[in-house]
C-alpha cells in the first residue's frame, strides 16, 4: 500500500483524489479543530446568529459539493435543521469534541482505529471525488471485509443528496454482489 503510493502507482482518479484531500487538510479542515476542541464556542455563537450559521453550512454546502446548483430553498431547509431543532447546532459540533475526546464526553474509551481494526461488518465503499477525504483504493480496503467499492467521476461530501440515484445504485450492488442479508434488520 506504502510503496503503491511511493512509486506512483495510483491511478488518475487516486492522484486527485489525494490532492482533493491534501487541498482538504491545508484549507477546509479548520473547522474540526474549533470544533473538536471548543465546541460550545462556536455551538452557542451559531444558535445565536442565523447569519453566522448561515456562513457556517453554506460554506460546507458549497465546497464540499460538485458544483450542486443548490436553491436558496434548500440552503434555508438545511439551516431550519440545525436552526429551529431542539438540540439545536450545538449538538451536530459537540459530535466532533466527543470523537477526539472519547472519555471527558462520557462516551467509552476507544478510537475508530481500534474499531476498524477489529470490523467484521461487510463495508462499500462508494468514492465521490469531491467530497473531503478521497483515498487511494488500496486504503480503504484497510478498513475491514470490502464486498463492494465504486469510484464515482461526479458527486461530493453530500452525495446521498447531490447524487441519491448513484449512492442507492451502490448499495443495492453491494447488498446483491456481497450477499448480505437484510432479514435481520427491523
Amino acid at each position: 500500500m506504502i510503496l503503491q503510493y511511493l512509486t506512483g502507482r495510483l491511478t488518475p482518479a487516486e492522484k486527485a483524489g489525494l490532492e482533493r484531500t491534501q487541498w482538504f487538510r491545508k484549507e477546509g479542515s479548520g473547522y474540526n479543530q474549533i470544533q473538536s476542541t471548543k465546541p460550545h464556542t462556536v455551538g452557542f455563537a451559531l444558535a445565536d446568529s442565523p447569519v453566522a450559521l448561515l456562513a457556517w453550512i453554506y460554506e460546507k454546502l458549497h465546497d464540499w459539493t460538485d458544483k450542486y446548483p443548490w436553491t436558496d430553498d434548500e440552503v434555508l431547509t438545511w439551516i431550519s435543521i440545525y436552526l429551529f431543532s431542539e438540540a439545536g447546532a450545538d449538538a451536530s459540533i459537540s459530535l466532533y469534541y466527543g470523537i477526539v475526546n472519547p472519555v471527558a464526553s462520557g462516551q467509552a474509551s476507544g478510537t475508530m482505529e481500534s474499531f476498524m481494526k477489529w470490523n467484521t461488518i461487510p463495508l462499500g465503499l462508494s468514492y465521490f471525488p469531491r467530497d473531503v477525504i478521497v483515498l487511494p483504493s488500496s486504503w480503504g480496503r484497510t478498513l475491514g471485509p470490502v464486498v463492494f467499492e465504486k469510484r464515482h467521476e461526479e458527486g461530493g461530501h453530500f452525495a446521498a443528496y447531490e447524487k441519491p440515484e448513484l449512492l442507492v445504485d451502490d448499495i443495492r450492488k453491494m447488498i446483491r454482489n456481497g450477499g448480505i442479508s437484510l432479514s435481520h434488520v427491523s
